[in-house]
């Protein structure tokens, strides 16, 4: 008789189940329990019901960190994906030279992001700043600010350093898609007198569009992961211009020792981004899978 195999493939499955449940599950529910407790993290542990969920309604600073999460996202979408888009375009026309063109825009991804927010928190100091100098150097002096102390520029420039970074990384995934555009159709358009921005625009955009749905999936999720650059660069300030629900939350546990109140970000947070990826899954498969113009 054959032994019965139907639980060995269950078996090769446990090791990654356990380090799943240790580092992804068990986090998660420890993190639900605490927001309702108010705690910090060493004395006596509270049980407050919901109070923390309610605070963080009512706390101005946490909804206008939402506010300025999607304010960012919104800039990125545009810095990132569409000049990502713009930059593969580019390059899949010209190849000749593209692959150390490629790589010169690609490499701020492998850069560190503290070693990125270090560099560019240089380069908009307002004493001896490049981009000042270059303003006063081309005679705009009157252009010249304290970027990352003005809460009027101080999220605008946080977003062109995540601009600078990621646009290579989207170009890439865009340069990839493109490469899978079949050549008889691209041939085909040519033979009609598509000259290259109409092939771009509607044969080799519209083909591309799971890609493209992909990268703003990405785009749109990683900014409300987003906080190394954040807490570099501007700590959330200035005046909380550039708070952000990450930088927060840690604040309130780290800082102001309030576990029980940050679990309860973190679970808001986390609730906000799962939803906001469902809608956006749901509304993608809604749409016809149709590449035509």
């Amino acid at each position: 008789m054959k032994a019965n195999r139907t639980a060995t493939p269950y078996l090769f499955l446990v090791p990654a189940m356990a380090v799943f449940g240790f580092a992804v599950l068990f986090p998660v529910i420890m993190t639900f329990a605490y927001s309702f407790t108010e705690w910090n993290g060493y004395g006596t542990m509270v049980f407050v019901g919901i109070d923390n969920y309610i605070k963080a309604a009512n706390d101005v600073l946490f909804r206008d960190s939402f506010v300025h999460v999607l304010i960012y996202i919104a800039i990125t979408i545009v810095l990132e994906v569409v000049v990502g888009l713009v930059l593969a375009g580019l390059v899949s026309v010209h190849r000749r030279g593209s692959l150390w063109f490629r790589v010169a825009i690609f490499t701020p991804v492998m850069l560190p992001m503290v070693v990125v927010a270090v560099l560019w928190a240089f380069v908009y100091n307002n004493d001896f700043g490049l981009l000042n100098a270059a303003l006063q150097s081309l005679g705009l002096d009157s252009l010249q600010r304290v970027w990352l102390g003005d809460p009027a520029t101080a999220l605008l420039a946080v977003s062109v350093v995540s601009g600078w970074v990621y646009a290579g990384f989207y170009m890439t995934i865009f340069y990839a898609a493109f490469n899978q555009v079949p050549t008889e159709v691209i041939e085909a358009a040519r033979l009609d007198g598509a000259n290259e921005w109409q092939l771009f625009r509607r044969i080799k955009v519209p083909m591309i569009r799971n890609a493209i749905t992909v990268a703003l999936l990405l785009c749109i999720t990683g900014g409300f992961q987003g906080f190394d650059l954040f807490y570099v660069m501007t700590n959330g300030g200035p005046y909380g211009a550039t708070e952000i629900p990450t930088t927060y939350l840690v604040k309130s546990v780290f800082t102001f020792q309030n576990v029980g109140y940050g679990s309860a970000m973190a679970v808001v947070l986390t609730a906000v981004v799962v939803a906001l990826g469902l809608v956006f899954t749901r509304v993608n498969r809604e749409k016809p899978e149709d590449v035509r113009s």
